[in-house]
């Protein structure tokens, strides 16, 4: 996103210039002042009324000189040929200028510093230690929309197309699986008539195919409905089949835990939406709906997968990303600066009660913790 358009130069007013000139010869007439002739008093009023309105003009074209450089974000960037070493954290830079749209990184110790930028343009990104992945739209005509991964140096593994607008990807711990997903039709969650695309692939290249395929259970019973949908995967820690999604049908929203070897979706709770399993694999924080239904805000949670038990967290604006934990007890999600969706913020919130959302990267959306 460039930076904000420099407003338009106001209109000169009047009072100044010839207007000014017109303005005094057509009042009333001016008598002289001390013994001053009434043509040095003009004179020097319409040169009185020259400098006011210069210096106003002057005034407006400072203030629109400060609102252009405020609008520029105050961002350092830097060329990277490959992951870091330490800690980091990956997102897409919605920064003006250099590197716009493209995938980036920057250290844990100071997410907020200098950034590092792949050369990759990525509409969602994620990655772990061994891989990147990066969904992106192709500008062309027509627009294509392709996913493709990056190695720790950054250099190309794979890529294939994709079905439809990106919208969500993740990747598993072990860099093994690779979930993504796509609109088919619609654009967003709560468009009516949406219809998804979830692909789970293995880094090797095994594709384990649309997850609308995998039989969806609850209580022993398969849901046979032909409007269903999944999206937001996560993967469970340690668990190499298993993962977790969202799945919908007729205005329900269920958390699934999925089982790659079996091909199931199994229901275990409702009114979860896009899952993110936390570090341990004990909680899953996620989006929940004002209403229980796909339309309406969205507000983080987290569920405690032992209890069942869910806490609402301190975000009180609408939410529209998948979240991710930063640790045990914080969670980052990307939220839009304004109604545009050009150029959006990181933000934390820990999961103790009474906690506020902190900033936490600047003009960055899509973030993934690698350790």
């Amino acid at each position: 996103m460039s930076g904000r358009a420099q407003q338009a130069r106001p209109a000169r007013r009047k009072g100044t210039g010839d207007d000014g000139a017109h303005a005094a010869a057509a009042g009333p007439r001016l008598r002289s002042v001390a013994g001053v002739p009434r043509r040095i008093v003009a004179l020097l009023a319409v040169t009185l009324l020259s400098l006011a309105g210069a210096g106003a003009y002057a005034a407006t074209a400072f203030q629109e000189a400060r609102t252009s450089q405020a609008a520029v974000p105050a961002v350092q960037v830097a060329a990277a040929s490959a992951l870091p070493a330490e800690p980091f954290v990956m997102f897409r830079n919605t920064a003006a200028g250099r590197g716009n749209g493209e995938a980036a990184f920057a250290p844990l110790t100071n997410p907020s510093g200098e950034r590092f930028l792949s050369g990759r343009a990525c509409d969602r990104v994620y990655a772990t230690r061994q891989i990147v992945s990066c969904l992106a739209t192709k500008n062309a005509v027509p627009t294509t929309f392709e996913a493709s991964t990056y190695g720790p140096s950054l250099q190309p593994l794979q890529g294939w197309a994709l079905g439809g607008i990106p919208s969500r990807t993740r990747i598993s711990p072990d860099g093994a699986l690779l979930a993504s997903t796509v609109f088919v039709a619609g654009h967003s969650y709560a468009s009516a008539g949406f219809s998804t695309e979830t692909v789970i692939r293995g880094a090797d290249g095994t594709v384990y195919g649309n997850l609308e395929t995998f039989a969806l259970m609850a209580d022993g019973t398969r849901i046979k409905a032909t409007d269903r949908n999944i999206w937001g995967v996560t993967f469970v820690p340690g668990a190499p089949n298993a993962f977790y999604a969202t799945a919908s049908s007729q205005g329900n929203i269920w958390l699934v835990r999925g089982d790659l070897a079996e091909r199931t979706l199994t229901v275990v709770a409702s009114g979860v939406e896009c899952p993110s399993i936390s570090p341990d694999g004990k909680r899953i924080a996620f989006k929940k709906s004002d209403s229980g239904t796909l339309v309406g805000d969205r507000h983080p949670a987290v569920l405690d997968l032992a209890t069942g038990n869910v806490t609402v967290l301190g975000e009180q604006r609408n939410l529209d990303d998948q979240l991710e934990w930063l640790d045990g007890n914080t969670i980052l999600y990307g939220l839009p600066r304004d109604d545009t969706g050009q150029d959006s913020d990181i933000w934390s919130l820990s999961t103790h009660a009474g906690a506020t959302p902190e900033l936490f990267i600047e003009h960055a959306w899509s973030p993934a913790v690698v350790r």
